[in-house]
């Protein structure tokens, strides 16, 4: 018997791997990942990690915790093919894998740069363990950033580095703050954060090219002008890996696309977290997230399926990201919404976003309220839908007793 094998031990091929034990799947199962590192935590690496010049990286799972669970972890290893035919594996130190039953838990890898200077000393993407100890090494003799992209991984460094007495610039092509991911009014105040701290925030402006002396990074010229910098954070995007699915013949729609059980178009191979497509159980439009929830609750799911209780993916996707001293939650998806409706604090900053679409209450955006947040995920997990004046005063007390009278 072959078993499970899964390349990829980030958060969803981690979570997967421990769920199957849980699950009481009982067959060999084997983790693939090229990464050298034991399974970490990826979001303090643009935050806390940053912050020590020693500071290690936060284990997902105690490394005695795959012995004790009979789970083969194979470190540092990439598979370079896929038969399909033969359910085999082909590996990059020479040895070859069988599997009966395959998942694809690959993750992302980082949006490059495509005007020059790109690749100039000194210019860093931040999406792995070992891009975030070369940041971190270069720090002690920088003095001027420049963050390309407005997005969450930027932003969270932004902050960092402001925080530590640096001069930071952030340039974003769109015209606010966070355009795919959160909402005008959530964007004002992360940018409004950010400000405070010295963070110079520059919307609407196009990136012409990185400029540099000798092979290092001096500067970002912008539309209008050159920004000093002697260290640039590219955070513009990432992109799913899927080029062994794609090398394999599997089908392709925006990442691995697959069912609601996670199977992709071969039956004996599955696919999950950010490099995986789904089928929204709300929409049915096809989604791929970003998200470390969405990939450790489609493991969840995914286990029981593989152990034999076939279970469709269905939870509330969640996210968060800590900026200064702001802690962001968003429960559901934003996109379709047709009207929101702001709660705020009695100082009038904004302190949640509640989404509706059809009048049915679909994603609800919180800054540090946290108990909100989690009351929120009930909401959306039950189809409820408060009345407008209890979501406009944001009262958690007030939203949950309402919440309660109706599930009696």
């Amino acid at each position: 018997m072959a078993g499970i094998v899964i390349i990829g031990a980030g958060h969803g091929g981690t979570q997967l791997a421990v769920s199957l034990r849980e699950e009481g799947y009982e067959g060999p199962v084997t983790v693939i990942s090229a990464d050298p590192d034991h399974p970490y935590h990826k979001p303090p690496l643009s935050k806390s990690f940053m912050k020590t010049p020693d500071a290690a990286l936060q284990p997902l799972r105690a490394p005695q915790v795959f012995a004790d669970q009979d789970i083969d972890l194979r470190l540092g290893v990439r598979v370079e093919t896929v038969d399909r035919a033969n359910k085999r594996l082909t590996l990059s130190d020479g040895t070859s894998c069988s599997y009966d039953k395959l998942v694809l838990a690959t993750g992302t890898e980082a949006r490059k740069l495509t005007v020059p200077g790109g690749d100039l000393r000194g210019v860093f993407t931040l999406r792995t363990a070992e891009d975030a100890r070369a940041l971190r090494a270069a720090l002690p003799e920088a003095t001027q950033v420049v963050v390309i992209g407005g997005g969450f991984i930027g932003l969270e460094a932004a902050a960092m580095l402001a925080g530590r007495g640096l001069s930071v610039s952030v340039v974003e092509l769109a015209p606010r703050l966070l355009g795919r991911a959160a909402s005008a009014g959530i964007a004002f105040e992360v940018e409004t954060i950010l400000t405070g701290m010295g963070v110079q925030v520059r919307t609407g402006t196009e990136l012409c090219d990185i400029v540099g002396g000798q092979g290092q990074v001096t500067g970002v010229r912008i539309a209008d002008e050159t920004l000093p910098a002697d260290l640039v954070i590219v955070g513009i995007g990432a992109l799913p890996v899927d080029d062994l699915a794609r090398a394999a013949g599997l089908e392709i729609d925006n990442g691995i696309a697959v069912n609601a059980v996670l199977q992709s178009s071969d039956p004996e191979i599955y696919a999950l977290g950010d490099c995986a497509s789904f089928p929204d159980p709300e929409s049915g439009e096809r989604r791929r997230l970003e998200s470390v929830q969405n990939a450790t609750d489609q493991a969840r799911a995914l286990a029981k399926t593989l152990a034999g209780r076939v279970t469709p993916y269905a939870a509330v996707p969640w996210f968060w990201s800590d900026i200064g001293a702001m802690k962001l939650q968003i429960a559901g998806l934003l996109q379709g919404a047709e009207n929101s409706i702001e709660s705020r604090t009695p100082e009038g900053r904004l302190k949640s976003v509640y989404h509706l679409k059809a009048g049915r209450l679909v994603a609800v955006e919180t800054i540090n309220s946290a108990g909100e947040h989690m009351l929120a995920r009930q909401m959306l997990a039950a189809g409820f839908t408060p009345e407008a004046d209890l979501m406009r005063g944001g009262d958690p007390r007030q939203l949950k007793a309402a919440f309660v009278a109706a599930q009696s």
